[in-house]
């Protein structure tokens, strides 16, 4: 797979039913982002960015696919993958104890 999807596996965790989901979201959504605005109404771009799992994930129910246009569908994906590459590189340390050891619980 070539540009951002290099390395993914995601495709091949698809269902098999993936195309058959995919035209049930675009006939459910009129071929329309389903994406809402910050007024709450509802993107008006023509639905061209492809099937959007809402909650990312492998829970491919259709009440968990939206159609998107290719800013919104963008956008959520990248925010997605910063997300993940800033948890990969978060560094992990055990919480520091006191140089006198752990207080006691009476105060003493």
């Amino acid at each position: 797979m070539a540009g951002k999807w290099k390395g993914s596996n995601r495709r091949q965790r698809l269902p098999a039913n993936w195309a058959d989901l995919c035209a049930i979201v675009h006939k459910r959504s009129g071929w329309r982002c389903e994406f809402r605005l910050r007024s709450g109404a509802r993107c008006p771009r023509y639905a061209d960015g492809g099937v959007d799992h809402i909650i990312a994930g492998d829970n491919h129910h259709l009440t968990n696919l939206r159609d998107t246009c290719q800013h919104h569908h963008g956008k959520k994906s990248s925010a997605e993958g910063n997300a993940a590459k800033a948890a990969q590189k978060a560094p992990v340390r055990p919480p520091e104890e006191h140089p006198r050891g752990p207080r006691s619980s009476s105060g003493s």
